[in-house]
């Protein structure tokens, strides 16, 4: 297959830039509604990790940071571990725009190797971008982990 298939998705979520950013950076946050920590210094060429938070640390996604100008623009390639070497990793672009008090978070995950890894993104991201509005606008995350929910 030489076209790579892409998936995005947009959400409002009543916050600041800044507090998006750290929802998508700060590994306890993450923590919090993904289930992994997103662990970094977020430098451009630095490598970043998506770890359990089982107790295990394993990484189940890993990749380099390719741009971070914080609060407002964040891009990451995704990988499995090992995977860098053996075929292009994905990457996702985080947009986020403010508009009064609201931001719009678009999350642009590209360069996805076939229908498989679409399917994964288009259930994985809107129940992680769902859990993350939850936890910015109310505290809490949701009482269900979405990823959890069978897709219809």
């Amino acid at each position: 297959m030489t076209d790579r298939l892409s998936h995005v998705y947009v959400i409002y979520i009543e916050s600041t830039p800044e507090t998006v950013w750290d929802a998508l950076t700060d590994a306890d946050l993450t923590a919090a509604y993904w289930g992994h920590s997103n662990v970094s210094d977020w430098e451009p060429g630095s490598r970043w990790e998506h770890l359990r938070t089982d107790g295990s640390r394993i990484a189940d996604v890993v990749g380099t940071v390719v741009a971070a100008e914080r609060p407002t623009r964040l891009v990451t390639t995704w990988s499995a571990p090992g995977g860098e070497e053996r075929r292009r990793p994905s990457r996702v672009t985080f947009a986020i725009r403010p508009h009064g008090d609201v931001v719009r978070l678009t999350v642009t995950h590209e360069d996805l190797a076939d229908e498989a890894e679409l399917a994964q993104a288009s259930h994985g991201w809107p129940a992680v971008l769902s859990n993350l509005k939850s936890l910015i606008e109310t505290g809490s995350p949701l009482p269900l982990d979405p990823w959890l929910i069978p897709p219809d």
